[in-house]
């Protein structure tokens, strides 16, 4: 019997000479060390977010000398005496809370119908535009938004010229409050959309069709089977609208004028506008309070996510 030799491809045996090289470099006995290690560049980033959180805090404890505009060597707690009892920041603050439960609210609404109909559509072509539609606004940035939506509702924009052609306005519809929170809930609306997208997709189609075989129509079956299965995607996605409204600069900047600003707008003055640094850290520093306080309520009421949902089956 004629044998035949088969040469040994050079790529395998530089493929065997890498396997070899990490054998020796880490070798078998430190394989239970693997996920700490891989582990390790969250824990580096998480202890540098927290390096600054401290430095944020005890930059918070000092107060500006007007006079050579140095923070005092002594920690003190007049800048959160002033930040809680000026009704300047008062107003900002309870703006902001407002503003972030009514764009919460807002998106939410528009993004279940949404995802609902990107989800369950049996059009490819549908699914596909609304994809499309979804991820559009991720090539814009959101300061463009913002001036995009100047240029549009502005006293000399498009929606005020098309009501000029029917002997109507110009009605002032920028730089006011609502405004900024129109201009939020665009910018939220794909955020909400794709965490809610695969919380729809894990519900079966065919519990929709036993509920309606039940005699449940379409609007009971959403609010009794799908709203309830769709929680753990709600409350995610309302915690993110809501912590990124809260936080959110660019659209209160640019649609409130100046006149509507939220809890960031307020820092970025202290920091850069009038240099007290002591201020701006302790606003940061009540922000960040704040918006872990609200999220704990949403999930002391609302119940953690998927935990809530399966305690709540279980019964």
């Amino acid at each position: 019997m004629r044998t035949y030799r088969t040469a040994y491809p050079f790529t395998w045996r530089i493929m065997d000479a890498l396997e070899g090289a990490v054998a020796w470099l880490w070798p078998a006995r430190f394989a239970p060390a693997l996920p700490y290690l891989l582990l390790l560049p969250a824990v580096l980033l998480t202890g540098l977010l927290v390096l600054g959180l401290v430095e944020i805090a005890d930059t918070s404890l000092r107060v500006l000398d007007r006079t050579t505009f140095r923070l005092s060597e002594t920690w003190t707690l007049d800048n959160y005496w002033k930040a809680l009892t000026q009704p300047l920041f008062r107003n900002i603050s309870v703006r902001s809370l407002i503003g972030a439960a009514i764009v919460t609210v807002a998106t939410l609404a528009l993004a279940f119908p949404y995802a609902y109909l990107m989800v369950r559509t049996s059009s490819s072509a549908l699914r596909r535009l609304l994809l499309i539609a979804l991820f559009l606004p991720f090539f814009i940035g959101q300061v463009v938004r913002a001036y995009g939506w100047l240029i549009i509702l502005g006293n000399e924009g498009l929606v005020n010229q098309l009501f000029g052609l029917v002997g109507l306005g110009p009605f002032r519809m920028i730089y006011n409050y609502p405004a900024v929170l129109f201009g939020l809930v665009q910018y939220m609306l794909p955020f909400a959309v794709l965490m809610l997208a695969p919380a729809l997709t894990a519900i079966p189609a065919e519990i929709e069709r036993a509920a309606e075989s039940l005699g449940a129509n379409r609007f009971r079956t959403i609010r009794h089977v799908v709203l309830p299965m769709a929680r753990p995607g709600l409350i995610g996605a309302g915690i993110v609208v809501f912590t990124l409204t809260l936080t959110d600069f660019a659209m209160p900047a640019i649609l409130g004028g100046g006149t509507n600003d939220f809890i960031a707008n307020a820092i970025y003055d202290q920091f850069f506008r009038t240099s007290d640094q002591g201020l701006g850290a302790t606003l940061t520093m009540l922000l960040i309070v704040l918006g872990s306080a609200m999220v704990g309520i949403i999930f002391a009421v609302l119940g953690t996510g998927t935990l809530g949902l399966t305690r709540r089956l279980a019964r």
